[in-house]
């Protein structure tokens, strides 16, 4: 991608780079307004004054964090990737997205109770059999459960993949706000999905308000609110405390049920919109200092003002994005997705707004992962000894420039990107809040990592390819591949196998570099991996190799004597490990069953109801299952299932073959409705144990 932008004729010509910006103002917005979220305008203004810039470090508290805004918009806009870009797709469909996704009581959710959190009690009457549109329902939930924030909160997404057509936009916002939410507040996520998809295609504010409420009823709270809100923004001109006090008297938090309403909080975005004169900065400063929801509303009017003023409005206040440096965490049951970053987040909405219109552009950089082709972009990567920038080559192509100063000396540095969760200090911070950062490494052993460079204008540098590995005592130490000497201005591929790291996680990759000669530059075009890894996955000492597991089941103790003990009391529940890149491989595994309907081991896994199964039943069978919306029987033998017995198990895939033997039974079936994905071990209902695990490529 050159750097002068493009993209496919039928869609706005900086369609990319505006779905970045979109992207971008999201998670601001969601940063900025997640250390106050819940206060008044009051406190926030005596204590905090006008929200200018981050404030996370005058309230204590970290500035990249988990947040369901940022994990639910960009997980269940993955319904159009999983149902095959279907423009008609379903909210059922959408609702099997959540429950796919999702893990119960610990990701992406507000998980406050039966009609207390309306997410939560729309996701238990999904798990009761109960399809979307009605778990969300005012018939089924009542009118203030139904009417509460959430179907706006997660909206952008069906925004950035409708650019310039308001009514496809508000029409995917019905569909996929009606799993949790009813009335007022699908009206409110219809609306602000619309102008955001105009937004990339037109500026002016009256207007993208017009396209947004044509899509509701004039009779709705909604629209008679917008209209209110227009009218004050008349009257009190560049006041917006004035409209705000009008917001507060006539649609405040006091006329509203339910512990976070819609109807007050979209008026707060309304109010943001308007008095901002179009600027991103004033925007959010408005909306934030305003209060209430503030990191809902923050992020919602972000990803608007992202998208309508692209990077040059982000970048044309304070520096927004030098400090979280495009992370973002998205922790569901994809389990190696959980560490983030706006560009691939980007990546996953372009590619659902191309597909959607019916054209197949080719990915920056043949699909890496980091590829750096937006101004601006850095995808996470930073360097304690070097200064990192996004430039343009002379080629018009964009890379990462990774710098050695005359101040580095002669140690040189390294440039890394978190594959896994940095540290121990990390997890143990978010497993103390509502949202924790559950996730497996993104790589392993065995997978080979390749980088594209180009050497210093100047003088020469020598580059590897390096890792950071977890050690028995959780402490991060850094493993390097041979290093290759890049001469002035050319351009040389590294490639590097994975090397053994017995079992605990990879937390980063990049690249170290060094010259003797300073200052000096190396230019990181793209990097990648690929592969299947060579896993065998034990206890370790420390705690992160357990970490790297992601926790789908009620309770997994490591503590009793083997390294994988999984309670589950109802259903079906996962211990989940692996990426979904994954494709043809061998998952092995002991599994001792000690109460359960069903036990096994699990591949191709893509979250908790897509993957394939190996598994011993209750009513003695031996069975290769595949869970896809619903559960088939793919090949089935007669086999007792004894408990306390020990079961060595093994599931291969190779293309649509899968291959499934406990002890010596083997079964066969073809398949390949999931071609890719990481690996898992099943309990339904009971207690199983597992000493080892391995992971071979076919």
């Amino acid at each position: 991608m050159r750097c002068e932008g493009g993209g496919a004729k039928v869609l706005p010509n900086d369609y990319e780079e505006r779905v970045y910006a979109g992207v971008l103002g999201k998670i601001i917005g969601v940063y900025l307004g997640r250390p106050f979220e819940g206060w008044p305008n009051e406190r926030i203004e005596q204590r905090l004054g006008e929200i200018d810039y981050y404030v996370h470090d005058k309230v204590g508290v970290r500035l990249i964090v988990t947040d369901d805004d940022i994990s639910g918009t960009f997980t269940f806009i993955r319904a159009l990737e999983d149902y095959n870009f279907d423009p008609q797709l379903t909210p059922k469909q959408v609702g099997q997205t959540w429950l796919n996704y999702l893990i119960d009581g610990r990701s992406v959710l507000w998980w406050g109770g039966l009609g207390n959190s309306t997410e939560h009690t729309a996701y238990l009457r999904l798990t009761q059999g109960i399809d979307a549109p009605l778990s969300g329902a005012i018939s089924t939930n009542g009118q203030v459960v139904a009417e509460q924030i959430g179907a706006q909160i997660f909206i952008d997404g069906w925004a950035m993949v409708s650019p310039g057509d308001p009514e496809q936009a508000a029409d995917f916002a019905r569909r996929a706000g009606s799993v949790s939410h009813d009335g007022e507040a699908v009206y409110g996520a219809q609306v602000l999905a619309a102008m955001e998809a105009q937004a990339f295609v037109e500026s002016d504010i009256d207007k993208l308000i017009d396209a947004g409420v044509a899509q509701i009823p004039k009779d709705s709270t909604i629209y008679g609110m917008i209209e209110d809100i227009r009218e004050w923004h008349q009257r009190y001109g560049d006041d917006w405390r004035g409209s705000f006090k009008e917001i507060q008297g006539k649609y405040g938090y006091d006329k509203y049920g339910g512990n976070c309403h819609i109807v007050p909080n979209h008026g707060l975005i309304v109010l943001g919109l308007l008095h901002g004169d179009g600027d991103f900065s004033k925007s959010l400063m408005i909306v934030n200092t305003a209060g209430w929801d503030t990191d809902c509303n923050s992020g919602n009017l972000g990803c608007l003002m992202g998208i309508r003023n692209g990077l040059e409005g982000i970048d044309a206040g304070p520096d927004w994005r030098g400090p979280f440096a495009d992370i973002c965490y998205v922790p569901t049951a994809d389990s190696g997705g959980g560490i983030s970053d706006a560009v691939t987040q980007a990546q996953r909405i372009i590619r659902a707004g191309q597909r959607l219109q019916g054209v197949d552009v080719p990915p920056p950089k043949d699909g890496a992962r980091f590829h750096f082709s937006y101004p601006g972009s850095i995808q996470g990567f930073r360097s304690e000894d070097a200064n990192i920038e996004n430039v343009c080559l002379p080629s018009s192509e964009r890379c990462l420039a990774i710098r050695l100063s005359e101040d580095s000396g002669g140690t040189g540095a390294f440039a890394t990107t978190n594959t896994f969760i940095e540290s121990l200090e990390t997890a143990e911070y978010f497993g103390g809040r509502g949202y924790g950062l559950m996730t497996s490494p993104s790589l392993a052993t065995g997978q080979v990592v390749t980088a594209t460079v180009v050497g210093d204008e100047h003088h020469d540098v020598a580059v590897a390819i390096c890792i950071g590995v977890y050690d028995k005592e959780d402490k991060v130490g850094t493993v390097q591949g041979e290093a290759v000497t890049v001469s002035a201005g050319s351009e040389q591929t590294l490639s590097w196998t994975v090397p053994d790291t017995d079992g605990f996680p990879i937390a980063n990759v990049g690249l170290a570099i060094k010259s003797d000669q300073l200052p000096a530059s190396i230019y990181l075009r793209s990097l990648d991996w690929s592969g299947v890894p060579t896993l065998d996955l034990t206890r370790h000492e420390g705690t992160m190799w357990r970490r790297a597991w992601v926790n789908a089941v009620d309770t997994y103790h490591p503590f009793w004597g083997e390294p994988f003990r999984l309670i589950h009391n109802h259903g079906t529940g996962l211990l989940l490990y692996g990426s979904r890149s994954w494709d043809d491989y061998t998952v092995s595994a002991d599994v001792t069953p000690h109460l359960a309907k069903r036990a096994g081991i699990c591949g191709r896994v893509q979250g908790m109801r897509r993957y394939y199964g190996l598994v011993l039943t209750e009513d003695h069978k031996l069975q290769i299952v595949k869970e896809l919306d619903g559960t088939t029987i793919l090949a089935e033998l007669g086999c007792d299932m004894e408990l306390g017995k020990r079961y060595n198990f093994s599931l291969s895939f190779n293309g649509s073959q899968i291959t499934g033997s406990v002890a010596d039974l083997t079964l066969h079936a073809e398949d390949r409705d999931l071609d890719k994905g990481g690996i898992g071990l099943l309990i339904d209902e009971g207690r199983t144990a597992t000493q080892a695990v391995s992971v071979r490529p076919v």
